[in-house]
């Protein structure tokens, strides 16, 4: 994407792209990415991510509805591994990523509040592929997430 995309989309694009809030941390190495969505609800509890990072991404985007829990992280180093090996473009997580050096060294874009060095349980519990929403935004399975340097929309179809 070249510089100032999102400007672009927003203006030439409004009303049909959704802003999304600023409430997000860039830790991928990769700043600018986009792609179709693949959605997730898990709340302090990984194992669907690693099962959904772990099949081909084809170039998307993986939504986490992590509930905005601060107290664990939901994605780190070897889940980031998955998704690069498995094509994925990126990662937006409402919730918390780990081993952030790693993940800044890694070409996927990836998203999230904070930082948390603790590891997630693993139960299995959560949901694939239903709309979620956080920070101002509904996130459908589909839809279009565009990310850069200055923020995040979201497009029912592609731009």
């Amino acid at each position: 994407m070249a510089a100032a995309i999102l400007r672009y989309f927003v203006r030439a694009h409004a009303p049909r792209v959704a802003i999304v809030a600023p409430v997000f941390r860039s830790f991928g190495g990769r700043r600018r990415f986009h792609g179709a969505i693949a959605t997730l609800r898990c709340f302090e509890d990984n194992s669907l991510v690693r099962e959904r990072l772990g099949e081909p991404g084809d170039g998307r985007v993986l939504v986490i509805d992590g509930g905005g829990s601060l107290n664990c992280a939901l994605v780190g180093d070897q889940l980031g591994a998955l998704g690069v090996k498995n094509g994925w473009s990126g990662v937006i997580v409402f919730g918390c990523v780990r081993d952030t050096a790693a993940l800044g060294a890694m070409d996927l874009g990836v998203l999230a509040l904070a930082p948390h060095p603790l590891k997630s349980v693993k139960r299995g519990a959560g949901e694939r592929d239903v709309t979620v929403a956080f920070a101002g935004v509904s996130f459908a399975p589909g839809a279009w997430v565009y990310a850069d340097e200055d923020g995040v929309v979201v497009a029912a179809t592609p731009l």
